[in-house]
């Protein structure tokens, strides 16, 4: 393995090591603010933070290039989040986790059919299968059942969909050259332009005085630097290395990283049915890598 696939499989681990955290932040923001002052407060502090790191101007080569930026900017930052968080207002978090994590299966055809990539083996339909019967034995292992809502089901669908197309359009935009931050930053910018719609429909009533409070503002600032600036710059870097296929299978991890932040943090038992999946999705994620 090259020193660049080693970094991109460590960038991977990094970022969903992170993201597999951000429920607990996410949590205590809800107690202060909506989902949707959350989503547009963590994006805007993620983008001045990759201004601050990076503070050049991007230029673009060609124009038609700024249609891809604006569609990762739309999928990846806006309609990801806004349908997973949804999802979540009609259904388990449960049924979200599980349905979300089909998205490694769709990035693999959306792969092989748009960036023409190497059609995934056995092994990975294999350990796709694999890793969901894990995911579900930690999902369902709170809730015991499996709600059928046919709208937040669909959402978390959908959701599911829109990650795989970021994630095939982050490795479009990777071919054309230009440094991650920068890059990453004009996709920050569509989405939050995307996001205004949203915030004027929606409820939108933040004071600085509740953005101040001291937990408050350090959560923001661990979901707009970390979780939002740094750890879509690894993740972009991981897709870029590794290839879409290869980064979206790290996505099965995240119940484990959950998991065991609910254990360290929330002080919440570990049953025999977590560590039964936890068994099943590194199986999994062994046979997807198929290395």
């Amino acid at each position: 393995m090259n020193h660049s696939k080693t970094r991109g499989h460590l960038a991977a681990i990094f970022t969903i090591i992170i993201w597999g955290t951000t429920f607990v932040s996410t949590k205590v923001l809800l107690n202060d603010f909506t989902p949707i002052e959350i989503l547009f407060l963590r994006f805007i502090a993620g983008y001045f933070a990759l201004w601050l790191i990076y503070p050049h101007k991007l230029s673009l080569v060609n124009a038609k290039q700024e249609w891809y930026f604006a569609f990762a900017g739309l999928c990846g930052i806006t309609l990801y989040f806004l349908f997973e968080n949804i999802a979540l207002t009609y259904t388990l978090a449960s049924n979200v986790g599980i349905i979300v994590s089909v998205s490694p299966f769709v990035s693999a055809i959306f792969s092989y059919v748009f960036l023409k990539e190497k059609k995934p083996g056995i092994r990975f339909y294999a350990g796709f299968l694999i890793a969901m019967i894990g995911i579900c034995m930690i999902s369902l292992n709170k809730d015991a059942v499996f709600d059928f809502s046919p709208i937040g089901n669909l959402l978390a669908l959908l959701a599911a969909f829109i990650w795989a197309a970021y994630s095939t359009l982050s490795k479009k935009i990777s071919t054309f050259g230009y440094p991650i931050i920068p890059a990453t930053r004009r996709c920050f910018f569509y989405g939050i332009l995307f996001m205004f719609p949203w915030v004027i429909g929606m409820k939108f009533d933040v004071s600085l005085f509740e953005i101040l409070i001291p937990i408050n503002l350090l959560n923001l600032l661990f979901l707009g630097f970390g979780a939002s600036a740094i750890c879509f710059l690894t993740w972009n870097y991981a897709v870029k290395n590794l290839g879409v296929v290869h980064t979206s299978v790290y996505i099965y991890l995240v119940p484990i990283i959950t998991t065991f932040t609910s254990v360290l943090i929330l002080k919440e038992p570990i049953t025999q049915a977590s560590i039964g999946g936890i068994c099943f999705i590194l199986l999994g994620l062994f046979l997807s890598e198929n290395k």
